[in-house]
């Protein structure tokens, strides 16, 4: 081994399993290690220390070693400042740009650890300066400057980055944080439990996500819920729009399907042509959903709607009533689409981030695809209940970075108004 670099951890590295994962990094990626200084942790509260020695055969290898290493949680010893190059255009980022993990992170300029603003996986990071002055000469004349007297390092996605942007670059001066197993347990938001309750809902669980819930709401905290259309088609639109005129739902995400099929219920009665309550197919059924979209095309968009009468119960109904924020995004796969839903992708992505940024608490009701759109933009320390009738949908969904997640594998019409009666008990 002809390279080498010395890095520490530092934190619950044992029981969390994070002393162990950099040490299989290493190992798999060909490297060798050595531990130069260990100092376990000796009661429940007491953090663990290791410094080891990486060697590798060639400065490639052992960057390559150093960037795993820094996900898991690894820091350079004796850090520098982080390398910051300018952004040559719109959009596109310096070569060896640091590409964001979903975890708190940090990032060592001009001799401070500045923490990073809303951790968001798959990101660039973009620092400003309070201070004018540059010292790593980087000749920057149009560096951005922010007028609050700190420098900030921010989250940008590619296509955000602006020509001349400090975009940090390779892995020098930067922590990350993974989430640890808390020392007071967790209950069913335990640490990265992963787990996924058996076909039935459980009663305990669903008890565990309202008292979740109504603690958000006590700490003027954000549920945000991501929906499907299948809520509307298996019955449990009437006990989410229950939950969101008691105002436990904060924030709505959905695709232009479960709007339109919770509007067709309450102009047709039906879901995709179905009536939810007979499941009969009425004639002509499978054009209401068509018929739908052009009504409310007609009075311009679902607030008109409501505010003339035409619609006045439902989801979307509720959505207005009380003034919930909802974004709607569409897809190829759309008809119509309704007015209210945003075509333009990176527009609704923008959308999307901005809900999830701000969520305390995200429930991911039996839709795969928008679920993975908002949980793209979470940080790993958001509270996240995934419920869908198919295990992969949920296990994959699990698998997206959250270290506090609950799985469910059950029927989302039986799920929902479980959930509503538990919160909405006398």
């Amino acid at each position: 081994m002809t390279v080498a670099r010395t890095v520490e951890l530092e934190g619950h590295i044992i029981d969390s399993g994070t002393m162990g994962m950099c040490f299989g990094v290493v190992m798999d990626m060909g490297g060798e290690f050595e531990v130069e200084d260990f100092e376990v942790g000796r009661h429940k509260h007491a953090e663990t220390y290791c410094r080891m020695r990486v060697m590798a055969e060639s400065e490639e290898d052992l960057r390559a070693i150093l960037h795993e290493l820094n996900q898991q949680g690894a820091t350079v010893a004796d850090p520098r400042d982080a390398t910051l190059e300018n952004a040559p255009e719109d959009g596109v980022v310096p070569v060896d740009f640091y590409s964001t993990t979903n975890h708190p992170t940090y990032v060592r300029v001009d001799g401070e650890w500045v923490e990073i603003e809303d951790p968001e996986m798959d990101c660039a990071l973009v620092v400003e300066r309070a201070d004018p002055a540059d010292p790593q000469g980087v000749g920057n004349t149009d560096d951005r400057r922010n007028g609050d007297g700190k420098t900030r390092v921010l989250t940008k996605v590619l296509n955000a980055v602006e020509e001349g942007d400090l975009v940090v670059t390779g892995e020098t001066g930067i922590r990350v944080e993974p989430p640890e197993r808390p020392r007071n347990g967790g209950g069913s938001f335990g640490f990265m439990q992963g787990g996924v309750s058996s076909e039935r809902p459980s009663a305990s669980l669903i008890e565990e996500i309202a008292d979740e819930m109504r603690e958000v709401r006590e700490n003027d905290g954000n549920v945000l819920v991501v929906c499907g259309p299948a809520i509307v088609h298996s019955g449990g639109r009437d006990a989410l729009a229950d939950l969101v005129r008691a105002g436990f739902i904060d924030n709505l995400s959905a695709g232009n399907g479960f709007a339109v099929h919770d509007l067709e219920r309450d102009l047709y009665g039906t879901s995709l042509g179905v009536d939810t309550e007979s499941l009969e197919h009425p004639r002509k059924g499978h054009k209401h959903h068509i018929y739908t979209i052009s009504e409310i095309a007609r009075l311009g968009s679902i607030e008109a709607a409501v505010d003339e009468g035409i619609v006045d119960e439902g989801v979307m109904y509720e959505c207005i009533d009380n003034d919930v924020p909802f974004v709607l995004a569409g897809s190829i796969r759309d008809d119509g689409p309704l007015p209210d839903t945003i075509t333009d992708a990176i527009e609704a992505q923008d959308a999307i981030r901005e809900q999830a940024h701000d969520a305390d608490i995200v429930l991911m009701l039996s839709t795969l695809l928008h679920s993975v759109a908002v949980g793209n933009c979470l940080p790993s320390t958001t509270k996240t209940v995934c419920v869908d009738i198919n295990p992969a949908t949920v296990t994959q969904l699990l698998d997206r970075g959250s270290a506090q997640a609950i799985g469910m594998v059950t029927d989302i019409g039986t799920f929902i108004p479980m959930l509503r009666d538990e919160l909405l008990e006398e």
